[in-house]
């Protein structure tokens, strides 16, 4: 019971303190909000190119041509070995006549010149469309395939698909590090504002020190006085991030610059991010807070 009144009175010194000292909290909750904008930001942009990168790689398909004389028991052989392969996702099976059928849909060109081919006459070949598990080792997926017996040819965009690939990792990378940089600042930032708030109530932490009170009941209140700071801090950002990506989706239609590139829908994603821009913000306060008095009053 004793630990939940010192609680409880913490919370309600903290809550105190934020409005005693208007100023300096208005300060914090300031550098917090302007930092959690672009964290907000880096975030959705970060999420967006990891989205677009996976709409990407779902969409790489591995083209595997059969030989042209070919029957049923080498298209089962070769159904076989595709399954006992690792890294596929799915696949499907088109004989030549459906491949024929479907490029006389995409053309009058191609209708008129193939009407006249019999089952015979066709020289187009059986095919195998693959879509991989992992787009990063569809190269050697695709030679494994290369070398299955009654296969004649693999394609898969090869040269381009491995760059393309390459380059949307990078980008990941680099997104995810970018926010994880501005998180960091934000720390600095919050310990440096929230330094000066301590500072000038250090004669209030010297008298608690000398009636005896424990570093514990010392530093709670301030830590929790962080994380209000820090929530309040989020309010804006999330306000921004909410309303401002519906905005950017409905102007857009749910894409950037071309179909190609399809944005997240903003339901649930808006909230999910509001839900960690509002986490990180009680985080960084509470451990700007608790670094704060540990490293500049030494409590």
């Amino acid at each position: 019971m004793k630990i939940f009144r010192m609680l409880g009175r913490s919370i309600r010194d903290a809550f105190k303190s934020v409005f005693r000292n208007f100023s300096l909290s208005l300060a914090s909750v300031s550098c917090i909000t302007i930092t959690l904008i672009i964290v907000a930001v880096s975030i959705i942009a970060s999420l967006n190119v990891e989205n677009f990168t996976k709409e990407i790689e779902s969409d790489l398909t591995i083209v595997v041509f059969l030989d042209q004389d070919v029957d049923k028991s080498d298209i089962k052989s070769v159904t076989n070995q595709i399954k006992e392969l690792d890294n596929i996702d799915s696949y499907k099976f088109k004989d030549k006549e459906q491949v024929k059928k479907e490029m006389q849909d995409e053309s009058a060109v191609f209708k008129s010149v193939m009407s006249e081919w019999t089952e015979e006459d066709n020289p187009l070949k059986n095919t195998f469309q693959i879509k991989v598990k992992d787009a990063t080792k569809i190269s050697k997926t695709a030679k494994k395939i290369e070398k299955m017996k009654h296969v004649s040819l693999v394609r898969y965009g090869e040269g381009m698909v491995d760059k393309l690939v390459r380059a949307f990792s990078s980008i990941e990378k680099v997104a995810y590090g970018v926010v994880i940089a501005l998180i960091v600042v934000t720390i600095f930032l919050i310990i440096n504002t929230i330094k000066l708030t301590i500072f000038s109530r250090k004669r209030e932490i010297s008298i608690m020190r000398l009636v005896g009170a424990s570093n514990f009941s010392i530093k709670t209140p301030f830590i929790i006085e962080g994380m209000i700071l820090g929530l309040i801090g989020s309010i804006i950002p999330v306000i921004l991030t909410t309303f401002g990506y519906l905005t950017f989706y409905k102007h857009f239609d749910g894409y950037l610059f071309t179909e190609l590139i399809k944005l997240i829908k903003p339901e649930p994603f808006i909230y999910t991010t509001s839900i960690i821009v509002v986490i990180i913000g009680i985080i960084v306060g509470m451990i700007g807070s608790a670094s704060a008095v540990r490293k500049y009053l030494k409590v």
